[in-house]
């Protein structure tokens, strides 16, 4: 079901896109490709000049290769659209700081650490800090089993709202994993 219709007029003045492509590699590693770009509807004037309308004014790419367990094996970021030439697409080299952390353990807080402010890129980023979803999405089924076994619950299990083991969507299609909610207790 899409969004509601908006309930005044409105002119699109700026797109941004988020794109991540997830590919298994011959050899047992994965690439999540991340791209993100803003676009503007109508020519801007920035301290570098005028961006046309249409023209990125950032268009970013950010691979980075993981292994099975979801540690960061190796990591490369490209700025071809930069606010600022010159300065802005120099900090790609950077983002090797990330090999060595693991997408699902403490991923954003070493992100800050290592990347924010000045040391980094504030939309790659940005980008980096939403590629743990995006690889539990292309590892769901593929290396990470989704429907569990006898004695091992499923990961998905109590990391979202719809998936908590004392709600109904548990009860229906995990029932093995479902608890009694804290309400449904009789005394």
């Amino acid at each position: 079901m899409p969004l509601s219709s908006p309930t005044s007029r409105r002119v699109l003045k700026h797109r941004r896109a988020i794109q991540i492509d997830a590919y298994a590699r011959e050899d047992g590693l994965w690439d999540l490709d991340a791209h993100i770009t803003d676009i503007k509807t109508r020519d801007i004037s920035t301290a570098s000049g005028v961006r046309p309308a249409g023209v990125p004014v950032h268009d970013l790419w950010l691979r980075v290769t993981i292994d099975r367990a979801m540690n960061i094996v190796d990591v490369e970021a490209v700025s071809d659209n930069v606010p600022y030439p010159g300065f802005c697409n120099t900090i790609g080299p950077a983002y090797r700081a990330m090999i060595g952390l693991n997408l699902m353990k403490g991923l954003r807080h070493e992100l800050k650490q290592r990347l924010g402010g000045i040391a980094g890129c504030t939309h790659l980023t940005e980008l980096a800090q939403i590629l743990p979803t995006a690889a539990v999405q292309a590892y769901a089924g593929e290396v990470i089993p989704v429907q569990g076994d006898e004695d091992v619950k499923p990961f998905q299990l109590d990391h979202c709202h719809a998936l908590r083991t004392d709600g109904g969507a548990v009860a229906k299609f995990y029932p093995r994993w479902a608890v009694a909610h804290a309400d449904d207790s009789t005394t």
